[in-house]
């Protein structure tokens, strides 16, 4: 079974940048991870299949890749998650510390 379509297409202005960031050395891979396109979408502008007609930027680029992927996002925001709870519980301890200060 296949899945369906993201609905994700790239643009002129996304065909561009696509361009800029392959001129400047960037992997295919980390180019359709940025756009989050497949990979042949990245190759189809790469060989002009798609948008030959459409000039390259090579200002305000996107930062190089590798990016971090899904599973390292993840991970992050649960480390942020952790470390709230530690600060509030901190500060919870401060405010009790204070009180009994006064």
């Amino acid at each position: 079974m296949r899945a369906d379509p993201s609905g994700i297409s790239l643009s002129e202005e996304d065909a561009a940048i696509v361009k800029g960031m392959l001129d400047r050395g960037d992997r295919q891979h980390d180019v359709a991870a940025w756009f989050s396109v497949n990979g042949g979408r990245i190759a189809e502008v790469a060989t002009g299949e798609k948008f030959a007609e459409v000039a390259m930027i090579t200002t305000n680029l996107p930062p190089p890749g590798p990016y971090p992927t899904v599973r390292a996002s993840q991970k992050a925001k649960q480390l942020l998650i952790d470390v709230r709870a530690t600060l509030a519980e901190s500060l919870q301890r401060i405010d009790d510390e204070l009180r009994q200060l006064k």
